[in-house]
């Protein structure tokens, strides 16, 4: 199970076929699960809050989001959506690759403008509000959008691709001439193997000596480089994700505890017991229950 696939498993809202790669489903923290794990990918990403308050981080920095608030994942960042405590909330993903927006061949605009913004050259905000200039134009764009997908009228793909580019130009009209500090991302750039690998692969064996090399590291190295950067040792991450995944798995599923544990890579149960209840804060059996 990947990310996309955990994020979706609730979707309300129907996908678009291959051909027009622009999706859109709706989530609930902590209704549908606790938290969306750090993870990354190559699309376009606005998570815009309808109902309630939550946290999303990006790129190691985490900002309390609320209703209408809307936020910006760009191509490559890395990002993590979570709940607040005894808070619910309610938001709408919406995921397209760049290339939506690119005309074959040559595309002068595209390279100018937009690319400049989806390669995080542009000292663009992660999270837009009611302060921000652009945020009317970009929130009344999201809005038609989700309006045509109630119907999907004949050439709705002319009318979705129409509003990105109006959303886009007031992004770019707004922050066009600020650039982003080149040297702020490196240290992000080098956990990004790391952490996808994890996404992929969090239910088989891996060592510290794998993820080194993987980051391009000394055993000790990594260490020290992961846990100064993510704040916790790379074990305790990839346990803290290996039990999240499972969480959703036992409200989602009627596998038993052992085969959710066996599943996400725990080989021990009283240990999966022990750990899932001090990250939860509850056994197994009971957040399946409450779920």
């Amino acid at each position: 199970m990947n990310i996309p696939e955990y994020e979706s498993y609730h979707e309300k809202k129907s996908h678009f076929d291959a051909a027009f790669p622009y999706n859109t489903y709706l989530c609930s923290i902590p209704v549908d699960f606790m938290q969306v794990p750090l993870h990354w990918h190559d699309e376009v990403e606005f998570i815009y809050i309808k109902k309630g308050c939550g946290s999303i981080a990006v790129d190691f920095t985490t900002y309390e989001v609320q209703a209408e608030d809307i936020a910006l994942i760009l191509p490559g960042q890395l990002h993590a959506i979570s709940g607040l405590p005894d808070q619910v909330m309610e938001y709408e993903n919406i995921i397209f690759h760049p290339e939506l927006l690119e005309a074959s061949g040559a595309d002068a605009s595209f390279h100018a403008f937009l690319q400049p913004l989806f390669a995080m050259q542009l000292a663009c905000p992660s999270i837009l509000t009611k302060k921000d200039s652009a945020y009317a134009t970009v929130r009344n764009c999201l809005d038609k959008n989700d309006n045509i997908c109630m119907s999907f009228p004949a050439g709705y793909p002319l009318a979705i691709k129409g509003n990105l580019f109006a959303l886009f130009f007031a992004l770019y009209t707004s922050y066009g001439d600020k650039k982003r500090n080149p040297s702020a991302g490196k240290n992000i750039e080098k956990l990004k193997s790391v952490i996808k690998y994890v996404e992929l692969n969090y239910a088989s064996p891996m060592t510290i000596a794998e993820m080194a090399d993987l980051a391009g590291f000394s055993e000790s190295h990594f260490m020290k480089f992961f846990k100064n950067t993510m704040g916790v040792p790379f074990t305790s991450y990839l346990n803290s994700y290996r039990l999240t995944m499972a969480g959703r798995l036992l409200l989602q599923s009627d596998d038993t505890i052992l085969s959710i544990a066996t599943e996400v890579g725990f080989d021990n149960l009283s240990y999966f017991n022990r750990a899932f209840k001090k990250q939860y804060g509850m056994t197994p059996s009971a957040y399946r229950t409450e779920g």
